[in-house]
């Protein structure tokens, strides 16, 4: 059985330790783990494994753990596991002036040709030489084998032209 758990709090609270400990102590394994520093919070991805039994000790324990430590913490258990076998892996690259809406124009296209986000990060900057704030934004997308990819890169080319973003998509080379 698995789990994931997502978890946020203040990163001078240590709270990847006490949670990694948690683990540990209830006999279950991890088989995936991320985080980020955001400021002066921390967020952190586990993907648990375990025994049904050992989960649900687990769940006790990270309760305690959120009331002890003022860490948000969500769980869930995951349904159907996604078979990377039928995707093709895509790198996708963009670029834009700093505008609200940017970002989510981007997932909105990514949700509607029905591609899975496997990775998302995004940052902003200003620009050295014209002092305007950019945005960049890089995803590791999975296609499905269906999808004729000229197809998807000639349409998301133009959607990036329509709304000026530089953006760049190729398969990632294993």
């Amino acid at each position: 059985m698995q789990l994931t758990i997502t978890v946020l709090g203040y990163t001078k609270n240590n709270f990847i330790d006490r949670i990694l400990f948690g683990v540990n102590e209830c006999k279950c394994s991890i088989l995936e783990m991320r985080a980020n520093r955001l400021m002066a919070c921390t967020a952190a991805y586990f993907l648990i494994n375990g025994e049904w039994n050992q989960i649900a000790k687990l769940e006790n324990l990270l309760e305690n753990l959120e009331k002890k430590l003022e860490i948000k913490i969500h769980l869930l258990r995951p349904g159907k596991f996604i078979s990377h076998d039928d995707f093709t892996p895509y790198s996708l690259e963009t670029v834009s002036l700093e505008r609200q809406d940017a970002l989510q124009s981007i997932i909105a296209f990514i949700s509607d040709h029905d591609l899975t986000i496997e990775e998302i990060s995004s940052s902003r900057y200003v620009d050295s030489y014209s002092q305007s704030e950019l945005v960049t934004t890089r995803f590791i997308l999975l296609v499905p084998a269906g999808i004729r990819i000229l197809n998807l890169r000639e349409e998301f080319l133009e959607f990036c032209d329509h709304i000026n973003i530089d953006a760049i998509l190729e398969p990632i080379k294993r």
